[in-house]
């Protein structure tokens, strides 16, 4: 008999690899569309997995040959989504079809690809129907007999109808039938698909898998599933957008059962994977004239195995400033979800500060409760009782506040994005009510911050952003307000190329010479134009104004301005923020300042 050899092909294949004639570099692709159409070419161009590949670097003679082979599915796809349906590619290589070259004939090396497009004629709807649909569904608008026949729009159109039918409870609304006819002669497409709706359904009982420290009963009560509702895919979101908030899960997915338990509910599945319990970060930020500011956080998840977050922050601000002293705050927060129903916090906090301001010093210790609810996605408000007893000491003396205030705010988020936005506005009002106790006046508080963001562009845009903020003092003069909750202007967070709180108001004291302090009524604009210059950094310039007023916004007062430029430098957690800005209005400020931080400055 004769004897059988093993052979490691592998080991051959490396052999061959290594005794293979060099041949000439890789040249480039040359990527042709037979017909004038600028859009239709950087359409393909965007969908070429060769074009890719080139655009990476790739230069390996088996990665471009799997490039030309994925190269007919990537651009007859993309003709498809635009309504062409006659085309002709021919991807050559090296002037050979690839399509035509065995896999085990793959060429060792590649001088010159060359793709080529014959679109053919664009295709248009000759009938475009989708049906039953449920009341109210919109069907996208290029769906209609005579319009371009692009099969993106077959897709929306059929996703739109089955998801109007679960919007409405009907969970396992599918696709009956299909029948997409190309007609090649008369350059036309028909669409005809039927949908079945099935039953109305409503939400069963959700199933928790993955959860280790969290109590399944919290889980249930955080993401507030309307079991025995109607089903609603919104409801759902909304539920597991509830539990991704907290903070406690790294995923979370819910997920419909496959089957109808008798007689109409829908059972759900919630798959979760927790985080680890405790988190920590510190932060810094640098103003040339205000100072260094250090912060640090530590935060526990999940403290009592129901989501309940416990939080202890504190920082060292204005370290090294010019016209102040160093500044120490300090607090603990504890926060429970889910209390009362599913969209309410709870929150108690205890909070103690140190500042030693330029126009005075502070110490002061509070101790409040809050209780906060999202109404929408976009809207929520909050409500609070909180107990504060300080000490001041300016000028005119020393002095010891007390008050006990009632904090009711609402915020409105339509924002793309909260770290860099480029669309959409802020709006968060409050007002603040508070009973004044010793040498503190009643009175109420109110204040308003304001943003607004258009974006001009997609691939490097350019967003103007303007913000407004104001405040106002109500039923309580100057004197007898505690300085913490009178207003004053400057620095990074209200007006930049100005010092830190550098505008306040001149209060004249019995017998005596003017005393600077804050004012009871403030208003402060913002104006910034955003461009990006390249996929990582852009560059902003703004203009900063505010004022600040005794008795109202017509009241004496005073009014400063600052200008600048800056550049953002784009990281996956936000934009690094280097400004420098120098006072042009107003006499409380004098030379160029610096400001570095992380996150757009509003």
């Amino acid at each position: 008999m004769g004897r059988v050899t093993a052979v490691n092909i592998g080991l051959v294949a490396a052999l061959c690899g290594l005794i293979a004639l060099p041949g000439a570099a890789f040249d480039a692709v040359d990527f042709r569309v037979s017909v004038a159409n600028p859009a239709l070419e950087k359409t393909l161009r965007e969908s070429s997995s060769l074009l890719a590949a080139v655009r990476d670097d790739t230069t390996d003679p088996q990665d471009l040959f799997a490039a030309a082979l994925a190269e007919y599915g990537r651009i007859v796809g993309a003709l498809y989504a635009e309504g062409y349906y006659s085309p002709v590619v021919n991807v050559l290589i090296d002037g050979r079809e690839a399509a035509g070259i065995a896999p085990l004939d793959a060429p060792t090396t590649i001088r010159q690809i060359a793709v080529v497009v014959d679109p053919g004629p664009a295709f248009r709807f000759s009938q475009a129907r989708v049906a039953p649909l449920a009341p109210a569904t919109t069907l996208p608008t290029g769906f209609a007999t005579g319009q371009p026949a692009r099969s993106r729009l077959v897709q929306d159109a059929v996703a739109a109808g089955i998801n109007g039918w679960r919007d409405v409870g009907h969970a396992k609304a599918v696709t009956a039938g299909q029948s997409i006819v190309a007609d090649h002669a008369q350059n036309t497409l028909a669409a005809d698909v039927t949908i079945a709706p099935g039953p109305r359904l409503r939400f069963g009982e959700m199933k928790i898998e993955g959860a280790q420290r969290m109590r399944e009963n919290r889980i249930q009560a955080i993401a507030g599933l309307p079991v025995g509702g109607q089903f609603s895919p919104a409801d759902l979101e909304r539920s597991a957008e509830r539990l991704r908030k907290t903070g406690v899960f790294k995923s979370v997915s819910l997920t419909e059962d496959e089957t109808v338990t008798s007689p109409d509910l829908l059972g759900i599945t919630a798959t979760l994977v927790e985080e680890k319990t405790r988190r920590y970060s510190f932060g810094a930020e640098l103003a040339s004239l205000d100072g260094v500011t250090l912060s640090a956080l530590w935060m526990h998840r999940n403290l009592f195995g129901g989501a309940e977050r416990l939080t202890v922050e504190g920082d060292v601000s204005n370290i090294g400033a010019q016209d102040s002293g160093v500044d120490y705050t300090f607090g603990v927060t504890l926060d429970r979800p889910a209390t009362f129903r599913a969209d309410t916090t709870l929150s108690f906090n205890i909070d103690a500060a140190r500042l030693d301001e330029a126009d005075y010093t502070e110490t002061t210790g509070s101790i409040g409760a809050t209780l906060s609810r999202e109404f929408t996605d976009d809207l929520s408000g909050r409500i609070g009782l909180e107990y504060t007893n300080g000490g001041f000491t300016d000028a005119t003396g020393a002095f010891n506040f007390q008050q006990l205030a009632l904090p009711i705010g609402l915020t409105l988020d339509k924002r793309d994005d909260v770290l860099n936005a480029q669309q959409g506005y802020y709006v968060d009002l409050e007002v603040m009510p508070y009973l004044g106790f010793g040498d503190t006046s009643s009175g109420t508080r109110v204040k308003l911050d304001a943003r607004a963001y258009r974006g001009f562009g997609t691939t490097r845009p350019v967003v103007l952003a303007g913000r407004v903020q104001g405040g106002a003092v109500f039923g309580a003069d100057i004197a007898t307000t505690p300085r913490d909750y009178l207003f004053y202007s400057g620095g990074g967070g209200t007006v930049r190329g100005q010092p830190y709180q550098s505008l306040g108001v001149a209060v004249l004291q019995d017998g005596g010479d003017p005393v600077e302090t804050g004012g009871t009524a403030f208003v402060a604009g913002s104006v910034e134009l955003r461009a990006m210059v390249t996929d990582s950094i852009g560059v902003v310039g703004f203009l900063d104004a505010g004022q600040v007023s005794a008795l109202d916004f017509s009241g004496s007062g005073g009014f400063h301005a600052g200008a600048g430029i800056g550049v953002r430098y784009a990281t996956g957690f936000g934009p690094i923020r280097l400004d420098v800005a120098t006072p042009v209005g107003g006499g409380t400020g004098d030379g160029v300042q610096i400001y570095v931080g992380i996150g757009q400055s509003f």
